[in-house]
């Protein structure tokens, strides 16, 4: 595909068949940082919906998976690293594939910091340093020295940052594992400290809770998947790029929803709703304390999992992020610099420390207005990932239009299923919107321009987005020159075909 588009440029010399299948995979799973994500919306969810937090999380994976369906099969057609920016491109045009782009590398500058930070929070914390976790100088100059050291590995090459995530994903998984197991020991030795319940198969109902409690629950577990598809931004450099990388990224997001019903049922069970609930405004701070009831002197444990976590999703957010830059500089979409690849490691070092650089300006900068505005443009990622997860998935109908009532299976994953996970999605973020929109809903609770500072800050970065693309237009016309195609037949089939035909020729 990319050899019929004008304007593009030869492949810009990642390292191919750099790691395999469960190397993507890990990775993909990494990016999520599930102990901390989990850790992170916990409270807030059985706040909302009780004991039916783990109905929600099951019915927060719906949207995910239909949505990975449409990564696996672009990804058939275009094996190209920038994912959303460029089969959106291909699909529907350059202004929309650009906006996308946008809001995939933003989402990395808004979250690695504070990812970052948690990691060296719950480190200290592990270690007894409880001094320092809450000391702001000190957390937050290790924070950047943490980003710095985790940029480092990315540049130095693929294979490194697969065998950092597979230690850090076997230790996580562990820890939550152990967590679980002796959490529900507990409940039916009845040795639990806390109001347990025992767990029943009615928590699966996410529709137990009512409409507009239901609304806020999966707004919140679509957060605890996303991620996911870092796995596919490195389809340039997998082993089987026409396949490997979307089975990774499906199958990644299949593991997650296991570990997170698991470990909710665990949760919910030991704890009970009242604990939860009334500790919903500590955020991932929740299992450090409920870790103490469970664990007794092993807490540790627990708080190991949640730092390796955000350690792990620290290193691989900078992947999606740094990829898509690279991509969007090679087709001339942002200035050419940014496509540069290291001439030793074959890795994209100018986008990833550009995107490391803005993410340490942006979460110091953050934390000089206050702590809770960071948590604010936490919130404000959904709007962004909720964004291009929809863009992708009409891109994925779009683009193979032609060709989805040829097939009933191809109706339903290449067409039905994705625009289904966008439409979810979509709804998802009008309501978002209507809740941001309230100042007093937000962490800080305070107003900007009268509304919540989580949409102010989403708002911000969608309309300087489109300041930037309407600045660059003027300086290459090569990428605005593109216009959409559709899939050939070969890459139905999933022979991988690059190939595309255009309209009218």
């Amino acid at each position: 595909m990319k050899d019929d588009i004008a304007g593009a440029d030869p492949p810009a010399g990642l390292k191919p068949d750099a790691i395999g299948f469960t190397d993507a995979l890990v990775i993909g799973l990494n990016s999520t940082s599930p102990a901390y994500s989990l850790a992170a919306v916990i409270g807030p969810i059985v706040a909302l919906v009780g004991v039916h937090a783990p109905g929600v999380l099951v019915a927060s994976f719906v949207p995910m998976l239909l949505i990975a369906s449409a990564f696996h099969h672009l990804n058939k057609a275009d094996q190209d690293c920038g994912t959303t920016f460029s089969w959106v491109t291909r699909a529907m045009g350059p202004w929309a594939g650009w906006l996308g782009g946008w809001a995939v590398a933003m989402t990395g500058v808004l979250v690695i910091g504070s990812l970052a930070d948690v990691a060296v929070a719950f480190g200290l914390l592990t270690a007894g340093l409880d001094g320092l976790a809450g000391n702001d100088l000190v957390r937050q100059g290790l924070a950047v020295l943490l980003i710095l050291t985790m940029t480092g590995v990315c540049v130095v090459g693929t294979e490194a940052s697969a065998r950092v995530q597979n230690v850090l994903i076997l230790a996580q998984v562990a820890c939550l594992l152990a967590f679980a197991v002796v959490a529900l020991y507990r409940v039916y030795a009845g040795t639990a400290t806390l109001g347990s319940l025992t767990p029943a198969p009615g928590w699966l109902n996410p529709f137990g809770a009512g409409g507009a409690a239901l609304t806020g629950g999966l707004l919140l577990g679509v957060f605890t998947y996303w991620g996911w598809e870092s796995a596919v931004n490195l389809t340039e450099e997998v082993k089987g790029p026409t396949g490997a990388p979307g089975k990774a990224g499906v199958w990644s997001t299949v593991v997650l929803l296991v570990t997170y019903v698991s470990v909710a049922f665990a949760v919910v069970a030991y704890a009970g709703t009242a604990f939860l609930a009334d500790n919903a405004d500590e955020g991932e701070y929740v299992f450090s304390l409920l870790a103490g009831y469970v664990m007794g002197g092993w807490d540790w444990i627990v708080l190991l999992a949640v730092s390796t976590s955000a350690v792990a999703s620290t290193q691989t957010t900078i992947i999606p992020a740094s990829r898509t830059v690279l991509s969007m500089a090679r087709r001339r979409a942002l200035p050419t610099p940014l496509a540069r690849v290291h001439p030793r490691f074959r890795t994209p070092h100018t986008s990833t420390w550009s995107v490391a650089a803005v993410a340490i300006a942006w979460y110091l900068a953050v934390n000089r207005i206050s702590a809770n505005a960071l948590f604010d443009s936490l919130t404000a990622l959904s709007l962004l990932i909720a964004f291009y997860y929809a863009l992708t998935g009409v891109a994925c109908a779009v683009y193979y239009r032609h060709h989805l009532t040829r097939s009933l299976p191809g109706f339903l994953f290449i067409g039905a299923g994705p625009v289904t996970g966008s439409l979810l999605l979509t709804w998802l973020l009008v309501e978002a919107v209507i809740d941001m929109a309230e100042p007093e809903k937000s962490y800080s609770g305070v107003s900007w321009f009268g509304l919540g500072p989580p949409l102010v800050i989403g708002l911000g970065i969608m309309i300087t987005g489109v300041g930037v693309m309407l600045l660059l237009r003027r300086s290459s016309a090569a990428y605005w020159a593109e216009r959409p195609g559709v899939a050939a037949r070969a890459a139905v089939r999933g022979t991988g075909s690059t190939r595309c035909r255009r309209h009218g020729t």
